[in-house]
């Protein structure tokens, strides 16, 4: 397993929508493997494969708590399939928009179909903070960012921060 590299807001990649995983075999489950190492070494408790760079349809979740056993999941192709009607409000990050967080509402539950890391089609109600992070995954996997969702104002504010550092560092914008 290998920790892979994070992209960074401004960088142009995390706006690429990602494409289905055709098969799921030895190589797409090295790439989960290395996505839950660098999940877990960033620290964070979600990753989707865009935000190392991999424009495939694949995220990784662990919301277990601090101190209990890891319960890492894999999701291939997922897809909310049902949504609620009502809302909840997480403050939420985000590992490639380091060090800033905002509240974003969201369905309060979904229901995700996917498959798992043999391939198998899965189909997962989710509530709460899975049912948040599995939200703000899949929307990395169509090019959306959690800042997408707050006021411009404040995205504009975030995202010419985050345009200038990278600037200092020598990085693409978006």
């Amino acid at each position: 397993m290998t920790i892979k590299p994070l992209i960074i807001l401004p960088d142009p990649v995390l706006r690429q929508v990602s494409t289905p995983i055709e098969t799921v075999d030895a190589d797409v489950r090295r790439l989960a493997d290395d996505m839950l190492e660098t999940m877990y070494d960033a620290p964070g408790i979600g990753l989707a494969a865009i935000q190392i760079g991999v424009a495939r349809r694949m995220l990784v979740l662990d919301v277990s708590k601090e101190g209990d056993e890891k319960t890492p999941l894999v999701f291939i192709n997922p897809e909310i399939v049902a949504s609620s009607d009502t809302y909840s409000v997480y403050e939420e990050g985000c590992l490639s928009i380091p060090d800033y967080y905002a509240e974003v509402e969201r369905p309060a539950v979904i229901t995700v179909k996917h498959l798992d890391r043999d391939g198998k089609e899965q189909t997962i109600e989710a509530e709460g903070l899975l049912a948040t992070c599995l939200q703000h995954e899949i929307d990395h996997l169509n090019g959306v960012l959690f800042i997408d969702h707050i006021s411009k104002l404040k995205r504009d504010m975030v995202i010419r921060k985050f345009t200038k550092a990278a600037k200092t560092r020598g990085a693409k914008a978006i």
